[in-house]
């Protein structure tokens, strides 16, 4: 075990001091796109405009002779495209393919000033993390890098479930952890070939009433992961996020998991198609009205203690909290989208 004061010090002479806090950025929507496509990659700039992380994928979707391509194709945007103030990620392979180590080591020697956030697939254990956190250092050194690459696990197997909040504590460069559903299903071996929500077999049915039809209510196969995901994200400091979800034509129900995700704690969700950059920004922002009652109530509370009454309701010291959380990220959120801010200044004047 290292000693927690070695914990801030660089892992390689010459590279940058670790960050002692995850920068809060907006990140409600991870939008992946295939950067070997050449069209794909020309629509860069304008969904930058739209999204706030843009992810240019290495791994899954990508074939195998097809992974050079991309790798060279995610260089190439990263130095031509103008994204503005919109992040751009990556997801390497996974570690144990053969494309890993020649995806960390052209990316940050080639783009690693570009680069915000490195996303690792199939994350099992702190021991991963470590690996890749000393490999990051050498590498940085190796390019004269001034800021250190962040880190994000994907928790795509049993284990890494298992691990998860040796996971979350296991590098100061950890930025957050996101759900893998599909390969997560096949390591469980769930029953079920859907990528992300629920599943119409999962179900609770009401007790029997006579003769009438007894009413089922479908479950949410994710609940306890995602649960147990943002409580070793919060425990440590770090962001989580849901996944995938792969019925791109069932916004409804994307709509509903990625608000499911939102109201338990998840800051933003990954995006496969275009359609799904304005369902998850919707569900990620809070609502102006809520923003609004936010701020009424930290304005009555003052320094957060006591008791208050408002609208016949008490507000207490957990509600302050809880209000400072949605406004909080209201103000981050308003300062990189002027529509947003609009509509939260309308609601808050407005009395909302």
């Amino acid at each position: 075990m290292r000693s927690a004061k070695d914990f801030f010090r660089p892992l390689a002479v010459g590279a940058p001091a670790p960050l002692r806090e995850v920068p809060l950025r907006p990140s409600r929507m991870i939008h992946f796109f295939d950067p070997g496509n050449e069209k794909m990659a020309a629509k860069v700039p304008a969904l930058a405009a739209r999204a706030d992380v843009l992810l240019g994928n290495l791994e899954d979707a990508v074939p195998a002779d097809r992974k050079e391509a991309a790798r060279a194709g995610l260089v190439s945007v990263a130095r031509q495209a103008d994204l503005g103030g919109t992040q751009l990620w990556t997801r390497v392979n996974s570690l144990d393919s053969p494309w890993a180590l020649d995806d960390l080591v052209t990316l940050v020697t080639e783009i690693g000033d570009r680069l915000d956030v490195v996303m690792v697939p199939k994350v099992e254990g702190a021991q991963d993390i470590h690996y890749v956190d000393r490999l990051l250092a050498q590498l940085e050194a190796r390019a004269g890098l001034d800021r250190p690459l962040l880190v994000h696990a994907i928790l795509e197997t049993a284990a890494g479930v298992a691990n998860v909040e040796e996971i979350a504590g296991a590098s100061p460069r950890m930025q957050g952890i996101s759900l893998g559903p599909a390969d997560l299903a096949a390591s469980r071996r769930m029953k079920t070939t859907r990528v992300g929500g629920g599943h119409p077999g999962y179900l609770v049915r009401e007790d029997p009433q006579g003769d009438a039809p007894r009413v089922t209510y479908q479950q949410d196969l994710w609940h306890y992961t995602i649960a147990r995901m943002v409580d070793a994200c919060a425990a440590h400091g770090i962001l989580p996020y849901y996944g995938p979800f792969g019925d791109i034509q069932d916004l409804t129900a994307c709509e509903d998991q990625f608000r499911n995700a939102f109201l338990l704690g998840c800051v933003g969700a990954w995006t496969l198609h275009p359609v799904q950059i304005d369902v998850a920004k919707r569900v990620f922002s809070p609502a102006p009205a809520d923003v609004a009652w936010a701020r009424r109530v930290i304005d009555a509370m003052g320094d957060g203690t006591g008791a208050v009454m408002i609208d016949g309701k008490m507000q207490d010291d957990a509600t302050y909290k809880q209000c400072r959380v949605v406004a909080e990220l209201a103000d981050a959120l308003a300062a990189r989208d002027p529509e947003l801010a609009a509509s939260y200044a309308a609601a808050e004047k407005a009395g909302l």
